[in-house]
């Protein structure tokens, strides 16, 4: 028997590569559904024709209706409608929530802020296929705010995974505070740009260090060190 025991491992292997890809086709699916409901309640909704007693009346019907199916809650239900009208509104995005588990996809939408930082944790968590746990963790302790804050340290994954790091960050500036080089004076322009920054982004201090005598009102944009 031990003789053979590599080319069973090889034989295991192949199983647990097909249940993962079938697991994974599961998670798709589902998330899938999720999608349509939450699509569909919310341009009811939109039009007037439910009013929010509707939902706890479909979550009924379908608990009464489809006994065996479970995630259909009243709460979970209005989930799916915020999860649906806010990253249709990002279509890049779209595909990626469709590989990641429904519990991981609310801990996202619930727990980072940006698009940015939305899309960092998506393919985190895809890379990495992260527990609820582990991704809640790494949440918790701001890995993208370290990550972006510091782009020259990231490690070859963590870029592969965001490849455009540096721009990223840069975006978030210019979309935070482009408009306070229009409505402030030279002499007030970086103090009021440090305290919006502070404002803005208050996590982000645990990985980037702010030099607020480098700026200056020409190229503000990108007086920034690490």
């Amino acid at each position: 028997m031990q003789k053979f025991e590599k080319q069973f491992l090889e034989v295991r292997t192949l199983i647990q590569k097909s249940k993962n890809k079938a697991l994974k086709s599961v998670n798709t699916i589902l998330v899938d559904l999720y999608w349509n409901v939450g699509k569909y309640v919310s341009v009811k909704l939109e039009c007037s024709e439910w009013g929010k007693s509707v939902v706890k009346e479909l979550s009924k019907y379908i608990q009464k209706t489809e006994p065996e199916i479970k995630g259909f809650s009243h709460q979970n239900i209005w989930r799916m409608k915020q999860f649906y009208e806010y990253y249709e509104k990002f279509p890049k995005l779209s595909p990626l929530v469709r590989e990641i588990t429904w519990t991981n996809n609310m801990l996202i939408l619930s727990k980072s802020k940006t698009e940015y930082e939305k899309e960092f944790y998506l393919r985190l968590t895809k890379h990495e296929n992260y527990s609820k746990r582990e991704l809640e963790r790494q949440i918790d302790t701001c890995v993208f705010e370290r990550t972006i804050g510091n782009p020259e340290k990231l490690t070859p994954v963590a870029r592969k995974i965001f490849p455009t790091v540096e721009q990223k960050f840069r975006d978030i500036l210019y979309a935070g505070f482009s408009w306070i080089a229009k409505r402030t004076f030279r002499k007030r322009f970086t103090k009021q740009y440090c305290q919006q920054f502070k404002r803005f982004y208050p996590r982000i201090r645990k990985g980037f260090f702010f030099c607020r005598s480098r700026i200056q009102s020409a190229s503000w944009q990108e007086r920034f060190l690490y």
